[in-house]
């Protein structure tokens, strides 16, 4: 009997979810080339992939943008089936107590310090203004904003974010590498910000999560493993390769 039930399980588990709907929690910011929100649109890199895999797996994916605060409240409550992108680290004590299963990693991403170009070689002590976007966390630094040492800023937007530093009203911005990159390419201002890889920066993987579909997330992960070549063709289409 014991071994019966075993097998079932092992059946259940490999079988693939039933195509049908699903609401995915996205964040209500603009991140391109990664992710964006505008004008009512979800779009990006994130939109591609995900709307790839409904497709191939026969299912329709319908976005829910919120501000990213409010995204894990609604998340961990259950309200939106899936949440894209996530972290097992990111906002624990929201998630305390849930049962959240991660898909493989989709992108690995590289939060780091930009600065100007004049400043590429400062170290670590000459920064004592950092900006970040309202909602992420500069995780790499949190022990010196602690301490007092870095005052940190936020900023609504990437845009304001990368004009703040270009203006040196910060002495550095602390974001993803690949949206900072894009925000300085559509201002013409290319090579104006560098990343500074001698402070404090942070490589992170990007998930789809969920707390009601294990099974969805598994046929992701085989889904990522059946069409690799799609996967890295949409990177390099967006520049995150």
């Amino acid at each position: 009997m014991r071994m019966l039930v075993a097998a079932a399980c092992i059946v259940a588990a490999i079988q693939p979810a039933w195509a049908g709907s699903y609401v995915v929690g996205v964040e209500e910011t603009q991140y391109f080339p990664q992710y964006t929100y505008e004008n009512g649109q979800y779009g990006g890199f994130a939109r591609d992939l995900l709307d790839a895999f409904a497709a191939d797996r026969g299912h329709l994916f319908t976005y829910k943008a919120l501000p990213v605060v409010r995204l894990f409240g609604e998340f961990a409550a259950g309200t939106v089936d899936l949440k894209y992108p996530d972290n097992a680290q990111w906002s624990p004590d929201v998630k305390a107590g849930k049962t959240i299963l991660y898909s493989d990693p989709v992108v690995t991403n590289i939060d780091g310090v930009n600065i100007l170009a004049a400043n590429k070689d400062a170290p670590v002590d000459a920064i004592r203004t950092l900006g970040t976007v309202k909602g992420f966390t500069a995780w790499s630094w949190a022990d010196r904003v602690k301490a007092g040492q870095v005052q940190l800023t936020e900023n609504n937007t990437f845009n304001g974010l990368v004009q703040q530093a270009l203006a040196g009203r910060i002495d550095g911005a602390y974001a993803s590498l690949s949206v900072v990159a894009y925000q300085l390419k559509t201002m013409n201002k290319e090579g104006a910000l560098v990343f500074a890889p001698q402070l404090p920066h942070q490589k992170s993987d990007y998930h789809l999560s969920s707390l009601k579909h294990p099974l969805l997330i598994a046929e992701f992960n085989q889904w990522l493993r059946d069409k690799a070549a799609t996967v890295v063709a949409l990177k390099r289409k967006y520049g995150i390769d």
